[in-house]
């Protein structure tokens, strides 16, 4: 995230060099700006056992740096149910067809810390505008009632090459590819499909306070 931010501070003075600094400012203050964690960057971090520690914090400072740069308008997602990926179901295979729990928990705790540090920070910080995007309920709702939103199975990759549920192996060129990929609400070891990621934008950009507050993506562009 650190080196995704310096990027932005460089493109953030390209900007200021092309329009002015005024002109800059104005653009960023209108922009929608997105944190998105995903299920694999958290894999990768909080449930990397070499990596992790018991004094690693939950709360991204990084928030702070945006709006320092000139952000206002700023979605943040939270983490979403990682113990429900193929990934995780293909390396904790004693959960059977269940979610595995350990890491569904740790998204739990680490959630409502993020929900609260953006109410702190549209509290403090003058002009701000926070918008916790709650996708662990999104993922989870559509995982446990796949059929309804259309789907066949929500427990397996689409693009896989090994494992139970085809998560032990990234996509790549030697991968099977399901029949019908529209079906599958899982892609590859860790990501939505298509299919599932057009549910979870109509319902960050359109939805009520279950699932996005304190206002939805359109109403924050619109503001």
């Amino acid at each position: 995230m650190d080196e995704q931010l310096d990027f932005f501070a460089n493109t953030r003075q390209d900007i200021i060099s092309s329009i002015g600094l005024p002109a800059a400012l104005q653009l960023l203050s209108k922009a929608l700006f997105s944190v998105t964690m995903g299920s694999n960057d958290f894999i990768n971090n909080y449930l990397t056992p070499v990596i992790s520690a018991p004094e690693q914090k939950f709360i991204p400072p990084e928030t702070f740096r945006l709006y320092n740069l000139g952000a206002r308008k700023i979605l943040v997602t939270n983490v979403g149910p990682i113990g429900c990926i193929p990934y995780e179901r293909d390396t904790n295979l004693d959960a059977g067809d269940s979610c595995v729990e350990k890491p569904n928990r740790l998204a739990q705790l680490f959630n409502p810390e993020l929900k609260s540090l953006l109410t702190e920070l549209n509290a403090n910080l003058e002009g701000s505008k926070f918008v916790y995007a709650d996708v662990y309920g999104i993922v989870n709702d559509i995982t446990r009632n796949h059929i309804s939103f259309g789907f066949v199975n929500a427990n397996s990759a689409c693009c896989h090459v090994a494992g139970r549920f085809g998560g032990l192996i990234p996509c790549g060129p030697p991968s099977k590819v399901c029949r019908e990929r529209s079906k599958y609400v899982f892609w590859d070891p860790y990501h939505p499909s298509d299919a599932a990621n057009v549910i979870i934008a109509r319902r960050l950009l359109y939805g009520d306070s279950n699932d996005i507050s304190p206002i939805n993506v359109l109403q924050l562009i619109q503001s």
